[in-house]
């Protein structure tokens, strides 16, 4: 035998890192970029003109619907309300009096001293003042109504920004500015798209129940929250094939932020049964996808596959290998039909399989 043979003979077999396809229940999961909104945010404006006397909440503070957030001077308003008071009082002492004059005149009527007319006349004042007995009460109501609004509460539970306007100052209901905006911060929503191919798994998995979504930072490096998908918009955007979905969170924990952005994952369905390989085993060829297979004698072949979808770094296979085989999952740039492969170190151990835990 030559030296050259002997050589290519005893070639010692390259190390390569396996993994066992094997059977999952693998999610079918989408992701898309969105953004974090408040479900309600209002911009807190006053509702009567004056001078703002007090503030009385802390900037960033969580405030309950109701809470007291500022007060308008309301002086002026208490003086119209004790105006309004003593106009009405005034007015149902004369229609009091109108009503006793329709008594009189009524009897006077009747005993024949008075005439028909004067008690029509004093029946007609009656109606009169009551009508203005009532235009006195709506008076007074507004006027007490105004006194209310000269403080400030919150329309909605949640937590307050930055103060837009300072103690002392002069405020009137025309301002665009208001005194702070309160923004709900639980529940939270996030908004976000997917492509318009994903509608048909979307309205299927939402009929069925709410799609779960889960929430992570822009990177998807961490995770945030979990969800559950609220709506889907009601029509496509034709100029880009996307569509928009909104998913609501509970938040908590505060972990989402309003205008945050976001990586949002949705989960459409769960395929059973699935065989699954490290993606990192799937190489791609001329002739399309194929992966290195570990036969006896530690020899390895390719076989062409065709894949599925891909999650949290596996790959399904549908057609080209069996659960149980055993595929190469590094090292596959010296491979080729037949060459000899060691999945094991100098040290005698077993090399660490990129994702084999994970399917094993």
């Amino acid at each position: 035998m030559s030296k050259a043979k002997a050589s290519t003979s005893e070639r010692a077999p390259i190390p390569v890192q396996t993994a066992t396809a094997a059977i999952k229940n693998l999610p079918v999961v989408r992701s898309g970029l969105g953004v974090v909104s408040p479900l309600t945010a209002v911009d807190v404006k006053v509702r009567v003109d004056g001078q703002l006397q007090h503030i009385a909440f802390a900037e960033g503070q969580d405030v309950k619907a109701g809470d007291v957030l500022a007060t308008i001077d309301p002086r002026p308003y208490a003086a119209a309300v004790a105006q309004a008071q003593a106009d009405y009082d005034k007015e149902l002492a004369q229609l009091d009096q109108a009503k006793i004059d329709e008594a009189r005149a009524q009897k006077l009527t009747t005993t024949g001293s008075g005439t028909t007319q004067a008690a029509q006349t004093a029946a007609a004042q009656v109606k009169v003042m009551d009508a203005t007995a009532a235009s006195g009460k709506a008076a007074l109501d507004t006027a007490k109504l105004n006194l209310e609004f000269a403080t400030i509460t919150a329309p909605i539970a949640g937590r307050v920004g930055l103060r837009q306007q300072q103690e002392g100052g002069i405020l009137r209901t025309t301002d665009a500015t208001g005194v702070v905006t309160v923004t709900q911060m639980r529940p939270i929503s996030v908004e976000f798209t997917l492509t318009q191919d994903d509608l048909p798994d979307l309205v299927a998995g939402q009929a069925k129940g709410q799609l779960t979504v889960s929430a992570y930072s822009r990177d998807g490096a961490k995770h945030l929250a979990d969800g559950k998908l609220n709506a889907i918009d009601s029509q496509v955007d034709s100029s880009t094939g996307m569509v928009k979905l909104k998913a609501v969170f509970a938040n908590d924990d505060l972990s989402l932020w309003p205008g945050e952005l976001v990586t949002a994952n949705i989960t459409l369905r769960t395929d059973p049964n699935s065989t699954v390989v490290p993606s990192s085993a799937i190489q791609n060829g001329q002739t399309g996808p194929y992966v290195f297979v570990v036969k006896p004698g530690n020899k390895v072949s390719a076989a062409s596959v065709t894949t599925g979808i891909a999650y949290s770094g596996l790959t399904a296979v549908t057609q080209g290998i069996s659960s149980g085989e055993t595929v190469v999952t590094s090292g596959q740039s010296r491979l080729a039909d037949g060459t000899v492969v060691s999945t094991q170190g100098p040290d005698g151990k077993k090399l660490a399989a990129a994702g084999e835990g994970a399917v094993q």
